[in-house]
Parts: structure tokens; sequence; C-alpha cells
């Protein structure tokens, strides 16, 4: 498996798996505890590693949502909980998330290890809500520190993508729109007010493959048997979230 390869079947399956604890009843849950709901503990929680910032400055690292509506999630939930400790309070909910779903999963100290690898070798410039996340200090436990690791992992990627939607010409916006058109008004835009073009569309396209080109450097770091393991504890980790 060569480089391409291997970004090309890892990335998706990290793209699933990272953020698989997300609105989980257990995440929610412990939200509700914290007095937020599951929309509020998302944002201060994903949010919150960037610290006690202005709202543009989590709309500017999101990139997709309306920065209206990001402004009222964040600025409302910091007013109960301070965002370091949202961020803290969100990764302890990925860690139990990891706990519960890979504690029967065989291979995690290769797959971390290897995972471990690609993180120190991603650079972090321009990327601040990866480098944010990838700062955290990893749960000792291999269950927690796989699913911690998947949740860097997804947002070095998806910082990656902003960087290259933006460099390709494509509003975040419409590329939203082109990418997820059901959750267009989840992320605060009016339903019918984003119409790509094809030129968009084909911007896009492009910005996918320049993705790859950036993330390619940090995952080429691994060999052939650490490329092995990472693929086969996504695929694992992939099943036991399924199961």
């Amino acid at each position: 498996m060569n480089t391409a390869e291997l970004v090309a079947t890892a990335c998706p399956k990290i793209g699933a798996l990272g953020g698989a604890f997300y609105f989980v009843p257990e995440t929610v849950s412990k939200g509700k505890e914290l007095g937020l709901d599951g929309f509020r503990f998302y944002f201060i929680g994903r949010g919150g590693v960037l610290g006690d910032v202005e709202s543009p400055v989590v709309a500017s690292a999101f990139g997709y949502w309306n920065p209206g509506l990001v402004d009222k999630m964040w600025t409302s939930a910091r007013e109960k909980l301070a965002p370091r400790d949202g961020g803290r309070a969100y990764m302890a909910c990925a860690h139990d998330f990891g706990r519960a779903k890979y504690s029967a999963v065989d291979g995690l100290d290769a797959f971390c290890a290897a995972a471990e690898k690609v993180v120190a070798a991603a650079d972090r410039a321009a990327l601040a809500l990866f480098a944010g996340t990838a700062a955290e200090p990893l749960a000792d436990d291999l269950p927690a520190r796989a699913q911690q690791l998947l949740t860097v992992l997804r947002e070095f990627r998806g910082s990656a993508h902003l960087v290259a939607v933006l460099a390709s010409g494509v509003e975040p916006k419409v590329a939203h729109a082109i990418r997820r058109p059901e959750m267009v008004k989840p992320f605060g835009w009016e339903e019918g007010s984003i119409e790509p073009s094809d030129a968009d569309h084909a911007a896009l396209a492009a910005s996918d493959a320049l993705t790859d080109e950036l993330v390619t450097p940090a995952y080429s770091v691994l060999d052939a048997s650490e490329a092995q393991a990472l693929v086969a504890g996504l695929t694992a980790c992939e099943a036991a979230v399924a199961g």
C-alpha cells in the first residue's frame, strides 16, 4: 500500500470515527450535567481547545457554519462553562466512548503508535483547530487513547480541507451545500439561499485532491507495517462501533 492508497483508505474511516461520540446519548447527557444542550456542548467542546476567545475565532476554525449561529451557540455556552473546561469535558466523552467501544479490539497498541506518529509529523501551520486538539494530553489507556487520536486526526484532515477549499476558490458555505445539502439549515443557512455553480462543483473536487496533498506528508512517515496497523485498527474500530 503506497501513501496515496493509505490516505484514500484511512481518511474516510477517520472522518466517520473521529466524531462518532459527538451526539451519542452519553455525550449529550454529560452536556446536560454541565447545563448545556447537545448543540451547545458540541460548540464549546470542539472549540474549547481554542481558549476563551470571541465567536469569530471559532467561526474561522469551524469554517462551514453561519457565523451568526456560531455566535449564538458559543456565547451562550461560554456563559455557563469556561471553554477550556468544555473542551476537556468533551474529550473526556471521547475517552468514555473509546472505552465503551474498543475495549475488546485487538491491535490498539500498534494502531495508536502509528496514529501518534502521523500526528507528530503533521504540520500545524494554519490548522488552528487541529493544533489545539492535538495539544491535549493523551489518555493513558489504549481504548480511550485510540478514540482521542481518531478525533485529532479527524481535525487534521478537516482543518486541511478548509484550507484547500479556500485555496480552490470555493466559499466554505457553498462547499458545505454541495457536500451536505441536507445540513444547510442546521448549519444556520437559509434553505435555498446557496446555489452552487458548475464551477463550484469542479473547484470542490479540486479541493479534495489538494487536501490529500496537504495531509500526505504526515502519513508518508509510516512504513508498510505501520500503515497496515493503522488500517487494521481503523477497520476493527469501525466494526466495534457498528456492532
